[in-house]
């Protein structure tokens, strides 16, 4: 351990909104998906603030007159809609040199997500990301956000403390489940909530592009 860095041994990201410029995207496919059912549409506000739950937590509050005798079908008209996109969709700029640098620098790196497990290992799987993480949890095979579970299970398999672990993210779910975990956050203001909404979470810093998150890093972490 001599040579880990010198705050934070483990790094985890949230996905969606904070490496992977999808925001927009997941809030209009939920709009869809709820006109779809013959719910009442959210507004882009209340599609974005569900990002990061688990897909049926999301879509549950976020249709809240939606029966849920029809959640299946309001799962399965969102996969419709994202699948329709998905190939639209990518890293943010800068986010694959920020990541390498942080495993130069010998951190574990982990994703901790709102995705489904399917979901992200189709990400995960393209040849620029393939090994670049050491650890994943996502909600399906945890808990959703704020539940503190994923980060739970990632200091665990690495032998973290959680005063050693940070997490990365773009939302007030990421930097609860932070707090709920006993871990340090940053949070990222590019991504689905309104940085307004962060400081009672008392992230370390907020960072208003991948550039700053990298400076932030390489300078505190």
């Amino acid at each position: 351990m001599a040579d880990r860095p010198r705050r934070f041994d483990l790094i985890a990201f949230d996905w969606d909104g904070t490496l992977y410029d999808s925001t927009a995207v997941i809030a209009r496919c939920i709009q869809r998906a709820v006109a779809d059912v013959g719910g009442t549409v959210p507004t882009d506000e209340a599609a974005r603030y569900v990002i990061g739950m688990g897909l049926m937590q999301a879509l549950a509050h976020a249709a809240p007159d939606v029966p849920p005798e029809r959640y299946p079908q309001l799962g399965e008209r969102y996969r419709h809609h994202y699948m329709a996109h998905q190939n639209d969709l990518s890293l943010f700029d800068g986010v694959l040199p920020l990541l390498h640098g942080l495993r130069e620098r010998h951190h574990w790196l982990a994703v901790a997500t709102g995705k489904s497990r399917r979901g992200l290992d189709e990400v995960l799987h393209t040849v620029e990301l393939k090994g670049m993480f050491d650890g994943s949890r996502t909600a399906d095979e945890t808990a959703g956000k704020p539940h503190p579970r994923m980060l739970h299970e990632l200091m665990r398999e690495f032998g973290v403390e959680p005063e050693r672990t940070l997490m990365i993210g773009d939302t007030t779910h990421d930097l609860q489940m932070a707090l709920n975990a006993g871990c340090a956050s940053v949070a990222v203001s590019y991504g689905a909530h309104e940085p307004a909404t962060f400081a009672e979470l008392r992230p370390l810093a907020v960072a208003h592009s991948v550039a700053e998150l990298q400076r932030w890093l390489d300078d505190n972490a």
